[in-house]
């Protein structure tokens, strides 16, 4: 147990500085990715909003997810976050 412990707490201390050592440009291109997707499901659904948003976790991992807002029921339909979002 505090073998796991230690484990995990290095894992995430020595992931942080990969976070913080991106390049700009790499960000920069993630960013553009990530608005070409969102426009382009934009375009393709009729009558809902989908929103392409991601969240940084405290040990330093990205998680991304898919939102659906559908205007006539306000519904929001949330799919479920993968710190993968192109399956690679």
């Amino acid at each position: 147990m505090i073998v796991s412990l230690l484990y995990r707490a290095t894992g995430a201390l020595l992931s942080v500085p990969a976070v913080l050592l991106r390049r700009d440009t790499a960000k920069d291109a993630e960013l553009l990715v990530l608005r070409h997707e969102n426009a382009v499901l934009r375009r393709q659904v009729k009558g809902r909003t989908a929103d392409f948003f991601h969240v940084d976790t405290i040990t330093g991992r990205r998680l991304c997810a898919l939102a659906f807002l559908e205007h006539r029921t306000r519904k929001l339909h949330i799919t479920g976050p993968t710190a993968h979002p192109t399956t690679q």
